[in-house]
């Protein structure tokens, strides 16, 4: 069967631009969709077939496969080996070999072209679905940015990547409107790919109040404050803990930011519905009743009595007389808030209805004097680290020898020698005995005979040799200061007579008489050079030497 190439070309570009199908993908789910379809036609599913769709040469064929066998057993699927050889011109067939018997396509009754066409869609949309669940299974738990469609009643449509997803109401943000064209954010919660897929999005969920903090908070984003849950009921207000591993740091202010900038971007972001969602910032707490305390607000509470039962979580707050309204809250969101954030029970009194009853609890200045303690003790806890780190950083690591010390913690002493022992020892000297004088004694000259000489200077050398310490009070430092000086002299000096020798050798090349080194020819005659003597001894004679030089003084006149 011929085919139109080019008109089937520009199909398959087609489904690519618009679904994101390739080609391959396109004509391997056409081809299955005529298989299919023939065997439903010819109502032999396990019957071989054999489709050939060739582009280059625009041809399809479809072929039914016989079996070839010495005996007939099923004529709808084997043939003989004698009926498939009948036609010696063509191919020779043996035993174990199929026999194609080709179908004339355009002889396809109308209901087999329209389950083809219905295999096709089916294959193309299970083709789609993948790509697409391939494409948001790793956008769970993130934001995404589309383009509205359409909007109505229920909900609106948006377009995210070319995908079209449903948006409904009951995950929009109050009463909040869109226009066609416009850019949302969106919160991708979940994508299913059970049965068929479903992606679903929302704006009014907390995970989506989550993604905002991340986007303008920084600390939020890379970790250092982190967001331990969150109550939301969209439109109305919602309830974000947030904690901070370093007590120094806090952060319910950090999110709330100078004059509450920060907050107020969050804030308008949520919807354009006529009343604006508000957002309560709390700092988290271990602590029960320091937890209940910052949940309540912007309530002012008294104070707290927890129940008795650890187990059981159920408490009840003491607020002051006008902030019952801000505890219950419009519809009582910000007391429900509260319990959907601290997973307590709450019951509400007013301050004089406690005192009425005589309702005894645990007050706001000593819950928060606990909040101070536990602050000072992680303060106390975190230095310790530090002081731990700081003593590993300095200890030896393993696998070296005990004793090993690092070289920037080596302390290196000085390079010693005899002459520096002997001047250490004399500066140690607590007194110092005065050298005794040197008294010169006359020798007597007396006359000796040679063998006495000879005993004599035996004895000298028998004796033995005394050695008188000789102390001074010159330290170390002025020792080697002078040291210094003569040093340097010594260099100056060495400086001093290579200049002068190399002046000295200097004059003697410039005195040298120049000796030429070839034959010499004079450029002047006798007559010539006996014309300049006369000339200069005329210059000579008449050289007067009465000049009065003082009336020159005036022109070199500094002042002038």
């Amino acid at each position: 069967m011929k085919m139109d190439v080019a008109q089937i070309k520009e199909a398959l570009l087609m489904l690519e631009r618009t679904n994101g199908i390739q080609e391959e993908t396109a004509l391997e789910a056409l081809k299955e969709g005529i298989v299919k379809a023939y065997k439903r036609e010819v109502g032999i599913d396990e019957m071989p077939v054999e489709l050939t769709f060739d582009l280059e040469r625009g041809v399809i064929e479809l072929a039914r496969l016989y079996a070839v066998v010495r005996d007939v057993e099923d004529e709808y699927l084997e043939i003989s080996l004698e009926d498939a050889n009948k036609n010696k011109e063509g191919k020779v067939y043996n035993l174990g070999d199929y026999y194609p018997v080709y179908a004339d396509l355009n002889q396809l009754r109308s209901a087999t072209l329209r389950s083809i066409k219905s295999i096709f869609s089916q294959k193309i949309k299970e083709v789609e679905k993948g790509n697409l669940y391939e494409a948001f299974k790793d956008k769970i738990g993130t934001m995404i940015t589309g383009k509205v469609e359409t909007i109505d009643d229920r909900g609106a449509s948006v377009n995210v990547s070319g995908t079209s997803i449903f948006l409904p109401r009951r995950e929009m943000i109050g009463d909040e409107k869109f226009a066609a064209g416009s850019s949302i954010k969106l919160y991708v919660n979940k994508v299913d790919n059970t049965k068929k897929l479903q992606i679903d999005i929302s704006r009014a969920c907390p995970g989506f109040l989550e993604a905002l903090f991340k986007e303008e908070i920084s600390d939020v984003y890379n970790g250092n404050i982190v967001i331990k849950k969150i109550a939301r009921q969209a439109g109305e207000r919602s309830k974000v803990a947030v904690y901070s591993e370093d007590p120094n740091v806090d952060p319910a202010g950090a999110c709330i930011g100078p004059n509450g900038s920060r907050v107020q971007k969050i804030v308008s972001s949520l919807g354009n519905g006529e009343n604006k969602e508000k957002v309560d910032v709390i700092q988290y707490s271990d602590n029960p009743s320091l937890f209940i305390l910052e949940a309540l607000k912007p309530a002012r509470v008294a104070g707290i009595k927890m129940s008795d039962d650890p187990e059981v979580k159920e408490c009840t707050a003491v607020v002051k007389d006008d902030s019952l309204s801000l505890a219950i809250g419009k519809k009582g969101v910000n007391v429900r808030l509260a319990v959907n954030l601290t997973g307590y029970k709450i019951d509400i009194k007013t301050e004089s209805e406690a005192e009425e009853e005589g309702f005894t609890y645990t007050t706001t200045e000593e819950l928060q004097s606990l909040a101070a303690s536990i602050k000072a003790e992680k303060i106390s806890e975190l230095q310790k680290k530090e002081l731990a780190k700081a003593s590993n950083a300095t200890s030896v690591l393993p696998g070296l020898p005990e004793g090993y010390v690092a070289p920037q913690q080596r302390i290196y002493e000085a390079e010693k020698n005899d002459f520096d022992d002997v001047l250490v020892a004399a500066s140690e000297e607590e007194e110092e005995t005065p050298i005794a004088p040197v008294t010169e004694e006359k020798e007597e000259v007396k006359e000796e005979s040679p063998a006495s000489n000879e005993v004599k200077e035996e004895k000298k050398e028998e004796a033995p040799v005394e050695y008188t310490a000789v102390k001074t009070t010159t330290s170390l430092s002025d020792l080697e200061a002078s040291l210094e000086a003569d040093a340097k002299k010594s260099q100056d000096k060495a400086k001093k007579s290579f200049k002068n020798k190399k002046k000295e050798e200097e004059k003697k090349e410039e005195a040298a008489p120049l000796t030429p080194t070839g034959p010499q020819m004079s450029i002047y005659t006798d007559e010539e050079l006996k014309a300049f003597e006369e000339e200069e001894l005329e210059e000579e004679d008449n050289f007067d030497d009465d000049v009065d030089y003082d009336d020159y003084d005036e022109y070199y006149d500094e002042d002038r």
